[in-house]
């Protein structure tokens, strides 16, 4: 890893995480009343430029990657890039998003244990304030309380968001999202006590020795072949943030954000279908369908089922879907009400869930949950 570039925080969210944690401290003896309107209009974008700086030379160095990969780098070098984009991609799918943040399904964990190694590769941040700041894109969807809300554009869903501060709603609804059950999860807890030792080693020490060892590739191109892979992985994420809040159908509730992208289903290994994923945030599939060829997540964790590493897989019966989709949807999947084909802009945030455990489920959502693999 690149001291300078990083800093002493050792993530690329640089100068906003121990501020962040103790404004959130202090905004959990609020209550949701105190917020309203009246932020916005407060609301000063500061912009923090240490992030600024990482993420220019970051993805300039991609460029440089990409020029590199096709004229002087190795063959196995490019493959060992590809690998490790897919292989931390997945622990970002496979286990910040569908297992600790939806809590879609269970894991033992020797699973859990790799999952996260899988997650400290991809370098998005440790597995709790991933989690945290996902699940209060749930809970507020495309609202100031959002991390990276969409209606402020393609350009600030997409990386903008991580360029500046984080809006006041972000930490004060924020605070009302539990993280109980991160907290006593010791392999959570243990990648975050230690993720400052485990980002460089696994993100960028080892990626970047492996090539240099085995087929004597160069330390020079080695080291923009990794930053080639990492800058790839990262706006693979963060399409689902922003191209699949933007661009797509809406078959299941065309009241909210959020779209189905088969292009962004592709590129994040199935995270793409995203209106039915804030429709049914529990369901492990994160679709209702288990295509393998545009949701490989949901292979590897069909795969992992049969080893017997992964249980309590959560789903959605075809009914269900088939009432939410005619009762809200835009149409485009199974038809819908005489105003199915409006997508005019009527964003809800009341009924929002950020899966499953989430208080605010009904017991008819409870009960209507399909689980696969169920433990005795």
């Amino acid at each position: 890893m690149a001291p300078n570039m990083f800093g002493s925080s050792a993530t690329l969210y640089l100068e906003t995480s121990h501020q962040e944690k103790s404004a959130t401290e202090k905004a959990s003896n609020q209550t949701l009343q105190s917020q309203k309107s009246s932020t916005q209009s407060k609301y000063k974008w500061r912009i923090v430029w240490r992030n600024v700086i990482a993420f220019v030379y970051l993805h300039l160095a991609a460029v440089y990657g990409i020029y590199l990969s096709f004229t002087a780098i190795k063959l196995q070098t490019t493959m060992w890039a590809i690998f490790l984009a897919i292989f931390g991609g997945m622990g970002i799918t496979a286990g910040a998003h569908r297992l600790w943040a939806h809590r879609t399904y269970k894991a033992k964990w020797p699973m859990r244990f790799m999952l996260m190694i899988m997650q400290t590769i991809a370098f998005q941040n440790h597995i709790y304030e991933w989690v945290r700041d996902h699940r209060v894109h749930h809970k507020f969807t495309d609202s100031d309380a959002d991390p990276h809300n969409a209606k402020r554009g393609f350009f600030f869903s997409h990386i903008g968001w991580l360029l500046l501060r984080k809006h006041p709603d972000v930490l004060r609804k924020g605070a009302t999202v539990d993280m109980t059950d991160l907290e006593r999860d010791p392999i959570v807890l243990w990648q975050k006590k230690l993720y400052i030792i485990l980002v460089p080693l696994f993100c960028f020490i080892l990626p970047v020795w492996v090539p240099c060892y085995f087929w004597n590739e160069t330390l020079y191109y080695s080291w923009y072949s990794t930053l080639f892979r990492y800058a790839f992985s990262l706006n693979g994420t963060w399409l689902v943030n922003s191209a699949a809040h933007i661009w797509g159908y809406k078959p299941y509730d065309k009241n909210i954000g959020p779209t189905e992208n088969k292009s962004v289903a592709i590129i994040a290994f199935g995270e793409g279908w995203h209106n039915y994923h804030h429709v049914f945030p529990w369901d492990y599939k994160a679709a209702e369908f288990g295509d393998y060829n545009m949701n490989i997540t949901t292979a590897l964790i069909d795969f992992c089922g049969r080893l017997g590493l992964a249980y309590d897989m959560k789903t959605v019966p075809v009914d269900v879907i088939k009432r939410r989709a005619k009762r809200t949807g835009d149409g485009t999947r199974y038809g819908g009400n005489e105003d199915s084909q409006s997508h005019g802009d009527h964003h809800n945030h009341e009924d929002m869930k950020w899966g499953w455990g989430d208080v605010d489920m009904k017991p008819e959502e409870i009960q209507e949950v399909h689980i696969i693999n169920k433990s005795d």
